[in-house]
């Protein structure tokens, strides 16, 4: 099926406008389809104008043209010619649509546990086609109205409200106009809370067998989301848009959440069945704060194209951590995002395929694979900076203006940048230019004189890449850390030097931080004094600027400016003595998977293993039973520790840390290690899936199978990922996450030519945003070699590559390049 283009859309739009939608879903027909039937008025500009519809079925059965039967033939490439256009107009389309287990279109999904089917419709980008015909881009809003024959014990759920009608008979009240993509459909024998919140009706809803996860966290769901409604209503200055809020915990979710007005889609992995974190509960608070405010932000006012699509987005990872830490119990989300979030846009921003913060692409399916964690991540980041530029003040006033003028409409980033411009009393379209219309990152690296102990000149010197040489403006903190005393200049950084005379005659400090408090985003450097300062003066800053360190150093680590080595001896020590849960959790997830598997050589990384690990043996020994950082301590161990012994131990209960239960989770994370180690086998494996069914299970024990170091287990999972298609996504997925493993680089060998033989084929059986992660997890990131790196540029080289291979891959193999150069000693920025 084609992309829409945007000139397609533009010319569309001018022809059209869309006065209703009527959709009837009968989920009673079998396994394998659904009867879509669709009643559409629109009005046409033009008499006897032409458009065409977005439809694709599995068999199309009729369109009816305002009483005109059309041959059902015309259907080419999930476009349907419509003809002779007359003012006012109404088309009706039956047709029978394909359910999807790789979320795209109506999902249909069976749980292992009770045999219990669940449906919910995945229409995100371009998927609402698969579900009804329709007019698909987001311009073309209009209000919609369904009506579903479903099994008489299910519910079904919305954007709007939901009444039965009858025996298996629902309907889904007229919404407000609504854009396509934005359309949700849910329905099964889903598990039900529902309370009120200032007049507007909120429910949860998971799967049955999951509903004790979900009942034990109803309190805490609820009072999060009454406190996020209240703050957007406050900042915003518009109460909640929309006439209820739903929030349904989904199964095989291929994203974190769907944020549709009225019903809010989440991934399970936010129902706890196992003992969770306070910075997992921590996460799920950010990801319901993000959807709220989607409300706002995607269906009170919806982008006119695609290529506005990030600026919703932004908006919403940059509210979801302010306002959970402002209106929630929990504090940390900015200091989360310092160690974690904000490192996950620095990596892309500097690959091959990186691109502006503002999207740009002649159609749908280009600007969909540009949306990722530099739309959200850096989007977020630039408008924290922008807020720091212009004062919260204005920030609140001028969304506040946008809110007002383009309410239940469409607008466009120009729009929304001349409200804010309006408030802050300036033109801010150079300020745009350069940090949303431009890529990659700067680095920021002070200069310090001192003589008898006190600064005598500071400045700060910019960079950027030869690829992309835009020095961007800066408005940040320099912290001056002397030990049990500190203090911040606010500083105006802009172009290759500025001279930092705020600081000439200041005492010298231990450490000098360039953005003291993360209101930047910037690669941060260090002068040689701070640095040799810092494992003394880490400790001893504030958790938010802990974590932007922790960040900067990673940086460092993929850059080749600070080495592996020093920075697993740093996590060894703030192993020892670090309090804030998501920086040990962050940082400790980093040093394995980023830093000792990939950057560390073969040689070194076993003893740097064992004295992180022996750190954490030490921590574990002095934690209390009930503190909350025990789990994450835990888990740590589990990843590092190579003692076999000791994680059989731990499946039997002995030498168990004193308070600590090994629930589900943790009982198949010992096990996935002992795999890997080659210390269970596939018996072992199905046994424990066996006492323990549950879908959470079996996608561990197909983690574990594929890690096992066996010819035969290896043979096995890669001949389903390449060649299979009956695969779940999260099947596939797990599959792949459980393949390579850093001690097997060995028997894996063969499989790093084959994955780039055998993925051109593979790519063509999975959609774009299963083969997206896939390929995350399936390239060989392990085999640092200029041997893979060869092997990768033949496949690139290839003509008729899918482009969601050709472009991750390539990212894949830079950042292969990169570990491959800081392993020969070599800096790469």
């Amino acid at each position: 099926m084609p992309s829409l283009s945007h000139e397609e859309a533009s010319e569309r739009g001018s022809l059209l406008k869309v006065g209703s939608y009527h959709v009837e879903l009968d989920l009673t027909t079998g396994p394998t389809v659904f009867r879509s039937t669709t009643k559409i008025t629109f009005d046409a500009f033009t008499v006897g104008g032409e458009t065409f519809l977005d439809i694709a079925p599995k068999e199309l059965h009729s369109v009816t043209l305002n009483g005109r039967e059309l041959d059902t033939g015309a259907l080419v490439d999930g476009r349907f010619p419509l003809t002779g256009l007359a003012l006012e107009n109404e088309v009706v389309v039956v047709a029978d649509m394909s359910y999807s287990h790789e979320c795209e279109g109506l999902h249909r999904y069976v749980d292992p546990a009770d045999g219990e089917t669940y449906v919910y419709s995945f229409v995100y980008v371009d998927n609402a086609p698969r579900v009804f015909a329709c007019f698909d881009q987001p311009d073309l809003k209009a209000p919609y109205e369904f009506a579903l024959l479903v099994p008489e014990t299910w519910q079904v759920l919305g954007n709007s409200e939901a009444v039965r009608t009858g025996p298996g008979r629902w309907r889904l009240t007229e919404s407000p106009a609504l854009a396509s993509y934005l359309t949700a459909v849910v329905a099964g024998p889903y598990a039900s809370f529902r309370t009120e919140h200032d007049g507007i009706p909120l429910g949860l809803h998971c799967r049955a067998s999951l509903a004790d996860s979900l009942k034990a966290d109803v309190d805490e769901v609820f009072e999060i989301t009454a406190q996020c409604l209240d703050a957007y209503t406050e900042l915003f200055g518009v109460r909640h848009p929309f006439g209820k809020l739903d929030q349904v915990f989904v199964p095989e979710f291929s994203v974190l959440s769907l944020d549709h007005p009225g019903c809010v889609l989440l991934r399970e992995q936010y129902l706890f069945s196992s003992a969770a974190t306070d910075s997992e509960r921590e996460t799920r608070a950010v990801v319901l704060a993000h959807g709220i405010s989607l409300m706002w932000l995607a269906g009170l006012v919806t982008h006119t194209w695609w290529d506005d699509l990030w600026l919703g987005q932004s908006l919403a990872d940059y509210m979801a951590h302010r306002i959970t830490s402002e209106a929630t119990r929990f504090a940390g989300p900015p200091t989360t995002f310092a160690a974690r979030r904000k490192g996950q846009a620095y990596v892309p921003d500097q690959r091959p395929s990186t691109h502006p913060v503002s999207l740009e692409g002649p159609d749908v399916r280009t600007v969909l694979l540009e949306l990722d964690r530099i739309s959200y991540f850096k989007g977020h980041s630039a408008l924290r900076q922008l807020a720091a530029h212009v004062g919260d003040d204005a920030l609140r006033a001028g969304l506040r203006t946008y809110f007002g003028r383009h309410a239940y409409s469409t607008a466009t980033f120009t729009d929304f940048l001349a409200a804010l411009s309006e408030a802050a009393g300036t033109d801010l379209t150079e300020w745009a230019q350069k940090w949303l219309r431009s890529a990659n990152v700067n680095t920021l690296t002070p200069e310090v004189s001192v003589a008898d102990g006190r600064i005598t000149a500071a400045a700060v010197l910019q960079s950027a890449p030869d690829s992309h040489p835009v020095l961007r403006p800066h408005t940040m903190d320099v912290g001056l850390h002397y030990g049990n005393d500190s203090a911040t200049v606010r500083v105006h950084v802009d172009g290759a030097r500025t001279e930092l005379p705020e600081l000439v005659g200041r005492p010298a400090p231990a450490l000098l931080l360039l953005n003291d408090g993360d209101l930047t985003y910037a690669k941060i450097r260090f002068d040689p004094a701070s640095l040799a300062a810092l494992p003394d003066t880490l400790p001893g800053l504030s958790p938010l600027n802990r974590a932007m360190v922790w960040c900067a150093l990673l940086l460092g680590v993929q850059d080749g400016t600070y080495p592996a080595s020093g920075h697993l001896a740093l996590v060894t020590r703030m192993v020892r003595e670090e309090t804030e849960l998501s920086i040990l959790a962050e940082v400790l997830e980093q040093a394995r998977h980023d830093v000792a598997d990939r950057f560390l050589t073969p040689r070194e990384r076993p003893a740097a293993m064992a004295r992180v690990a022996d750190a954490l043996r030490d921590r574990l020994a002095r934690t209390a039973a009930d503190d909350e950082r025990l789990i994450t301590l835990f888990r740590a161990l589990t990843d590092f520790t190579a003692d076999a012994g000791e994680l059989r131990g731990w499946l039997t209960g002995d030498g168990l840390p004193e308070g600590l239960t090994l629930d589900t989770d943790l009982g198949w994370r010992v096990r996935y290690r002992l795999a890997a180690l080659g210390e269970l086998d596939a018996a072992g494996i199905a046994a424990a899936l066996e006492a323990a069914p549950g879908a959470a299970a079996e996608q561990f024990a197909a983690k574990c199978r594929a890690a096992l170091p066996d010819p035969a287990a290896k043979e096995s999972a890669w001949t389903a990922m390449t060649s299979g298609t009956d695969l779940s996504n999260y099947e596939l997925w797990s599959l792949a996450e459980g393949f390579w493993q850093p001690e097997q680089t060995e028997l894996t060998a063969p499989y790093v030519d084959r994955f780039f033989t055998d993925m051109p084929g593979a790519a063509r059986l999975r959609g774009d945003l299963v083969l997206d992660l896939l390929l995350r997890f399936l390239y060989p990131r392990y085999a640092a070699t200029p041997g893979t790196l060869r092997s990768a540029e033949r496949m690139l080289a290839l003509d008729g590559l899918p482009v969601t291979l050709r472009r991750r891959a390539a990212d894949y193999t830079d950042d292969l390049r990169r570990v491959v150069a800081v392993r020969a000693g070599r800096t790469e920025e």
